[in-house]
Parts: structure tokens; sequence; C-alpha cells
């Protein structure tokens, strides 16, 4: 007798046949640039395609001794994203150093939260192929960018550009809760139109100013224990977001189907060959020894001042 195989209701045409039997969960981490003039802590110019290092100052270049300003737009550009995406806005919240040492941040931490998240608990509504689905968001928080790294193809040497950093970003980090390439993109579609409506960010994904980190397990139908995530990072268009999601999901069902083990590590997305790399194995928390950035005092967000940026959203 053959045997018959039931397809949840959920799965998509692209999830069926080989990945039937399993369950892929994704959470992503959104950067978005938003919308200033000024860095985040510094007066230096956020203007996009500049000649390289012309847009830099003591302070994002990370020189000893210089202080860094919390620029107040974009705390309230910050909070007005949270509004828009049904998040709870942190009355007393604070900055933190995440510690990492890559050559484009010169500081060696990243002045970003963790902890006290100036937004937290929110969600977004999406209908992916007329199904209702809510989806949750851990945290909207503050950050700086990092400089940009330019790889020569003869591969003798990497090039520097520090206007990057010190560019304010928000990073929007939902739950595990998408479960195909389709929930991806309504939500990434849905996201990106809020922050544009809403002003926060112009979203140019073609100069970075959205982009996005996948996490992504995959585990047999019916269980509960999460699969070994990866991460695919910094994928600035949604195709590619669509085609890593499919790509690496696909890759690790064959590990599993095969007797082998998914390795825990961030990759790299390579548009031309539509596949990932390794780039190095994935970070703990603990990793980052988190510690309150002790040159800036916390952010307080008062009533007044809530309801003010309240007031300055367009109806959505």
């Amino acid at each position: 007798m053959k045997e018959t195989r039931i397809i949840p209701e959920e799965a998509t045409i692209s999830e069926c046949g080989k990945n039937m039997n399993y369950e892929i969960v994704i959470g992503l981490e959104i950067h978005a640039v938003l919308s200033t003039k000024t860095k985040l802590f510094c007066s230096c110019s956020t203007e996009f395609g500049k000649e390289p290092n012309t847009h830099c100052c003591p302070v994002c270049t990370g020189m000893p001794g210089a202080l860094p300003v919390l620029n107040r737009k974009a705390v309230e550009l910050a909070v007005k994203a949270g509004l828009a995406a049904n998040c709870s806005i942190a009355a007393y919240s604070w900055l933190e150093r995440k510690h990492y040492f890559y050559p484009d941040l010169p500081k060696a931490y990243q002045i970003s939260q963790y902890k006290l998240p100036i937004c937290s608990n929110g969600h977004l509504i999406i209908e992916p192929g007329g199904k209702t689905r809510k989806v949750g968001i851990i945290r909207i928080q503050l950050e700086e960018d990092a400089g940009k790294l330019i790889h020569k193809e003869n591969g003798d040497f990497t090039l520097i550009d520090y206007n990057r950093c010190g560019i304010p970003l928000i990073e929007i980090v939902t739950g595990p809760d998408l479960r195909s390439s389709e929930e991806v993109k309504a939500f990434f579609e849905k996201m990106k139109l809020l922050l544009q409506y809403t002003g926060v960010s112009d979203c140019k994904m073609q100069e970075g100013h959205l982009r996005a980190d996948i996490n992504l397990s995959v585990r047999p139908l019916g269980q509960e224990e999460p699969g070994v995530k990866t991460e695919i990072k910094n994928l600035n268009s949604l195709s590619s977001i669509v085609k890593a999601v499919e790509s690496e999901a696909e890759r690790q069902i064959s590990i599993i189907e095969s007797g082998g083990i998914v390795e825990r590590e961030a990759r790299q997305w390579n548009e031309e060959k539509s596949t990932s790399f390794p780039m190095r194995n994935k970070e703990d928390v603990y990793d980052y020894r988190y510690s309150p950035e002790s040159d800036l005092c916390p952010v307080v967000v008062d009533k007044k001042w809530l309801e003010k940026i309240k007031a300055s959203i367009p109806e959505l």
C-alpha cells in the first residue's frame, strides 16, 4: 500500500516535496538607517555616496578621549517605529557597549542596546496567501552602524571607509514566528512600508539603508525542540531574502537527511551563485560582553514627549 503523506495546511508549494516533513523556523533582524541629517553621536553628515573617509570625526572613528552625544531626533524616530509596530515604549532605557573586534569598527565595540531597549513586545499582523498571522517583535533597539570594508579583486588588501561609522540605526528583532519565505516576504514588505510611511527611514536598499539578517533552523514536524540555527547576514534586496530562506532551508534539510549535523554559524549570501557560504562561528550573547555605555546618560522618554511623538504619526 502506498504511503499517504499529509501536507500541513500552512505549507506552501515551495515547502512541499522534500521539505514537507520539516518545519522551517525563521526569525528576522532588520536594520534600518534612520532619516537624520547627522550621525547618532556626533554632528558628521549622514549623506550617502561621498568620498571615502570625508564624513568622519574623532567621535565616529573612536579616537581616545572623544565623547559621544546622543542625537535626539534618532530617539524620536526609534520611538515612532515602535509605536507603529505596536511596541511598549520604555520610559527609561540605556545604551550599551557590544564588544567585538572587526576592522570596520574602530572602537572595538558598537554602541547598541540589549537589556533595556527603547521598544519591546510589539507585533505586526501579516496576511500571506490570505491567511492572517501575528508575528511578534521582541525589541526595537537603537544602535550605530559600522564602517564599510572594500575588498579588492586581487585579494591583496582591503580598504576601509569610515563614513558609515556612527550612522543611526534601529534593529528590529522578531520572534521565531515565521515559517516560510512567503511569510518572510510579507513581513518584510509590511515593515518597510511602515518605516517609509511614518518617515522613520527612506529604506533605500540600494544604499544599504534597509538590510536583513535571517536566523533559520529546521526541525521534523511535531518536534518542539528547536533545530540548530544559522544566520545569513546583510541581505539588501527582497529577492535575495526570499532566495536565501529557501536555499538555507534546503541546505539544512539535506544535511539532516544525509545524517550530518548542521553547524551553528554565520553565513554570507552570494547573489550570483544563489547560495551561502560560512563566515564564522556564531557568537553567543555572552561573547559580546555587554556593559552600560559609561559616556552616555540613560534615555528617558517622559509622557509629554511620548504624546508629542504619537501625535506626529499619520493615520496607519
